[in-house]
């Protein structure tokens, strides 16, 4: 029973002070006619109304559901019963539209002479607290499946260094269980206690942890089956929100694979046969290989922490350093088939030629790059040797080209001298094989012009051909056009193809000269060349003259001209067709061997 001469008296002094506590207990004062008037905080909330809104209000207004259940006790407690920790179930705004569960107690307050002037409430949202409660452990479970989850080492410290929490990747990996580590100094645990220099070093760590700084190292750690893992390792302190260190969270990620492939790295670095270096923004090497020492006449830790400016002669310094610069700012790749020609020089003063890659090391800031050196002397020498070679070599093709055709223009002067005392029969033969002679040593003129010692363009070669045979039929064919439709570059063709093509169109245009025309004054004849898809080409002669015999059949020719064409065809592995509608027209088609 709770004493007070009115219900004012008891809301002052000392319950002024209870109530603005910051308590997890609802208390509330009623008057006789259940208005609230006094309520802390903590029942406001429990009731899911501000406090504002309730001082003032009886229990009815505030909380119409409830009150229903909770109307007869708080009667019976007016009357002067004392109601202790009872359970009551009720619906509160704060959990609208279920059921929560209270603790409650109700309290007659009493006046000096006895009489009941109001009730003391203490009420508890049991399910408000269950809530709170599991919503806590949910976060707590959710944050521990969290750590659980990452492959990376996570534990809680207090500031002297006690394992408090670890996930599971460090226990599985040890292959032990938390109850075996936990309260034990970090030191002491099981990962590392097989050491005393790790042991010294996570107590040195801890103390300067626990002073706010954050300490990182790689460590090696003992795991399942006594072996050992790399871990980079780090300690940091955790602060609460008046910045007091509470806890210390030591983490650390498996860096053994990593720490190999630089190992299998550094390996392959050293073992190059090119010289290596990584160059930092500044221009210093922070690494050098065996190569790389062996090229400049010195061991690689005397070029490590140098500028790479002590590589290059002295009047080349300068501007390599503003192209230097001018890379660093936006590094490219640059491949061995585009790195550059350089003049390098040794530690003791030589120079020699050498070919520089680089390679930008991706994610790097500020930029590295990886600069691949290759002495080239040999090389040089080399090439320049080759060269002479080709030299020597293009003379000589380019002399026997010169001599072959000046012999073939000897023989064909050799057969026109013939031809003038030989009667008119061998004359034409003579003829004939004259214009067969020059037809070979034209090409060999070609060649000898161009630069190309195996193929000529079959346009050029075609038109000079054209002329040659209306130079030499020229009294009896003056009015005869020759028209050449094949165009000066881009249907190269090789030795071996030209000569039996010229041939062709030698024997063909000749007897169009000769038989195409009889009686005409003018007439017209076309040589067209060209390619048919990618790997054929196709020649094609024609007149419109008058034409071939009724049923001639050109397998069975007998005539010399025919059976040299058909032979010539066989020669490049060629169709051709005859078309005999106006004139005659021949097509032939074969294959090409495309030239680089």
């Amino acid at each position: 029973m709770i004493k007070a001469s009115t219900i004012d008296d008891y809301c002052s002094g000392v319950i002024d002070t209870l109530f603005a506590s910051d308590l997890d207990v609802g208390l509330a004062v009623l008057d006789r006619d259940l208005r609230y008037c006094r309520m802390n905080q903590a029942l406001a909330a429990f009731n899911g109304v501000p406090l504002e809104a309730a001082l003032g209000r009886t229990v009815a207004q505030v909380l119409p559901s409830a009150y229903i259940e909770v109307a007869p006790m708080l009667l019976r407690v007016l009357g002067g019963e004392a109601i202790e920790k009872i359970k009551v179930l009720v619906e509160v705004p704060s959990l609208p539209g279920r059921l929560s569960e209270w603790e409650a107690s109700y309290l007659p307050i009493r006046s000096d002479d006895g009489a009941v002037v109001g009730i003391l409430v203490k009420a508890v949202n049991v399910t408000l607290q269950h809530q709170a409660l599991h919503a806590l452990q949910e976060s707590e479970s959710r944050v521990r499946r969290v750590l659980d989850s990452i492959h990376a080492f996570v534990g809680v410290l207090t500031p002297q260094g006690v394992l408090l929490e670890a996930n599971r990747a460090p226990l599985e990996a040890a292959g032990i269980t938390l109850e075996e580590v936990q309260g034990l100094a970090v030191w002491d645990t099981y990962w590392c206690n097989y050491d005393p220099a790790v042991q010294a070093w996570l107590r040195d760590a801890v103390q300067r942890a626990a002073q706010g700084e954050v300490v990182r190292q790689d460590i090696v750690l003992r795991m399942v089956g006594d072996t050992r893992m790399t871990i980079d390792f780090m300690m940091a302190p955790l602060r609460n929100d008046e910045g007091e260190i509470t806890h210390l969270i030591p983490s650390g990620i498996d860096v053994s694979s990593r720490m190999a492939s630089e190992a299998r790295f550094r390996s392959l670095f050293d073992q190059a046969p090119e010289g290596m270096t990584l160059v930092d923004a500044s221009g210093h090497m922070l690494f050098a290989n065996r190569s790389m020492g062996e090229l400049f006449a010195c061991s690689p830790d005397q070029l490590v922490g140098r500028h790479v400016n002590m590589l290059l002669p002295e009047a080349r310094r300068s501007t390599h350093t503003a192209v230097m610069g001018d890379y660093l700012h936006a590094p490219t790749k640059r491949v061995m088939a585009a790195r550059r020609q350089l003049s390098a020089r040794r530690l003791d003063g030589s120079e020699f030629p050498v070919e520089v890659a680089l390679n930008p090391i991706p994610g790097r800031v500020p930029p590295e790059v990886l600069a691949t050196v290759v002495d080239i002397t040999d090389r040089l020498a080399a090439q320049a040797a080759m060269e002479a070679s080709l030299q020597e070599k293009t003379l000589l093709l380019n002399e026997v080209h010169h001599r072959v055709k000046n012999n073939l223009q000897i023989v064909a002067s050799l057969l026109d001298i013939q031809s003038r005392s030989a009667g008119e029969a061998a004359r034409e033969v003579l003829r004939d094989s004259k214009s067969r002679v020059r037809v070979i040593a034209l090409t060999h003129q070609l060649l000898y012009e161009g630069t190309n010692f195996a193929n000529l363009e079959l346009g050029p070669y075609l038109r000079n051909l054209s002329q040659l045979l209306k130079q030499t039929y020229q009294g009896e064919t003056t009015g005869v056009e020759v028209e050449v439709q094949v165009p000066d570059e881009g249907m190269k063709i090789d030795l071996q193809r030209a000569i039996p093509c010229g041939l062709i169109v030698n024997e063909l245009v000749t007897n169009a000269f000769k038989h195409a025309f009889a009686g005409r004054e003018r007439g017209h004849i076309r040589i067209q060349a060209g390619q048919v898809g990618a790997d054929q080409g196709f020649l094609d002669v024609a007149d419109d003259g008058v034409g071939l015999p009724a049923g001639f059949d050109a397998p069975a020719a007998k005539t010399m001209g025919f059976q040299l064409v058909q032979m010539l065809a066989q020669q490049i592995g060629a169709d051709y067709v005859l078309h005999t509608e106006a004139g005659t027209r021949l097509r032939f088609t074969f294959p090409l061997e495309r030239s680089p």
